[in-house]
């Protein structure tokens, strides 16, 4: 977490502790830090305060997109092949979900979607980064071709991925429904919050005491949604600066591998991606095997795989754009973020090949 998302916190865990539904002292204290939190995420992702709706996390607020706008509006859904399982899992639960493929990039065709859409779409769903490969998609372009060919349809977009990278409050301006999620931008874990543009209803997904405008349920996570909004301020303040940083690094990080390992891909082209993100993949390697030992040299990593069954699968992603089975389950997402330094780098360029090489000879 920043740490100005855990010094405006840690109040609210302990004297502060209200719950904001109450009405004696301290719950209207809690009351005004809410309102003036919602305020902040608010202009931090281009809505009006009413706009925003505090969730437990992006998974909850792309479901909460999904199956609350669909609920209003029954009709098939549209999806990218590549997003996240909260929006993929959710379109899958409502039986008519149409994929959009994607090119060797992880970016959808839009040629393709626009043949998917029709009178019947009531939701479509395109990400605005990828949460594995980085990729950007064109959101702007897949929102004009929502509203000439599918005009009656919502558009949403996981921003869970983008938030710290990308100007989230302009890029994601066409969308009716913007999911964020506070732990992709130094806020603390289980919090997020979905944009519900005015004149957009969804039904809510969480019943009970009537919370946010009756569209989530519950008793508020002050601390959570108070830390959130330090968070994203410090996100947007310092977005630029840290882009610029993380590139430079991100790009020396890959261009040292692809030097360094015999055998090394990049995953797509660099220059779609978010600058948080290093996918490449290592011939003849397997990953999960590879992340036990850059585990062991402090090199903490993903897998562009998914173990299930005790088989490891290629994931929907990597499948989606079109990369073999080889090539998948030999990749590694590599991510950077605001606390990364050149000696993480250092590291990982020291670790990374003297692991694939032993993996390689044993």
């Amino acid at each position: 977490m920043r740490l100005e998302a855990v010094e405006a916190m840690l109040p609210f865990l302990t004297e502060r502790f209200g719950n904001p539904s109450g009405s004696h002292a301290v719950s209207r204290e809690a009351r005004k830090a809410l309102d003036e939190a919602r305020d902040t995420v608010a202009r931090c992702l281009g809505a009006r305060p009413a706009e925003i709706v505090f969730t437990g996390g992006g998974t909850e607020a792309d479901n909460l997109a999904v199956l609350g706008a669909h609920a209003i509006r029954p009709g098939s859904t549209v999806c990218s092949a590549v997003e996240h399982h909260a929006v993929l899992h959710a379109c899958d639960a409502l039986g008519d979900n149409r994929l959009a493929p994607v090119d060797g990039n992880g970016v959808v065709d839009l040629d393709r979607l626009a043949d998917l859409l029709d009178r019947t779409v009531s939701v479509v769903s395109v990400m605005l980064a990828n949460n594995e490969v980085g990729s950007i998609e064109p959101l702007a372009e897949v929102a004009a071709l929502v509203r000439e060919r599918a005009p009656q349809a919502v558009l949403h977009t996981d921003a869970v991925q983008a938030f710290s990278w990308l100007d989230v409050a302009a890029l994601a301006s066409p969308a009716d429904l913007v999911a964020v999620s506070a732990h992709k931008f130094g806020g603390p874990k289980g919090v997020g919050a979905l944009v519900v543009r005015q004149g957009v209803k969804v039904e809510s997904i969480i019943h009970g005491g009537g919370q946010e405008r009756d569209r989530r349920s519950g008793t508020h996570n002050v601390a959570g949604i108070v830390a959130m909004a330090a968070a994203m301020r410090a996100t947007v303040d310092e977005r630029d600066a840290t882009v610029a940083r993380i590139r430079v690094l991100r790009d020396r990080l890959a261009d040292g591998l692809l030097a360094s390992v015999p055998g090394c891909a990049e995953t797509g082209d660099r220059a779609t991606r978010i600058a948080g993100n290093c996918h490449v993949s290592f011939e003849g390697v397997e990953s999960e095997e590879l992340l036990v030992l850059l585990d062991a040299a402090g090199v903490y990593a993903s897998a562009g795989s998914a173990c299930a069954s005790g088989a490891v699968d290629p994931s929907h992603v990597l499948a989606a754009m079109g990369m073999s089975r080889a090539q998948a389950v030999g990749s590694l997402r590599l991510s950077l973020g605001t606390s990364t330094t050149a000696a993480d780098v250092d590291l990982a360029l020291e670790a990374i090949p003297a692991a694939v090489e032993r993996l390689r000879t044993s």
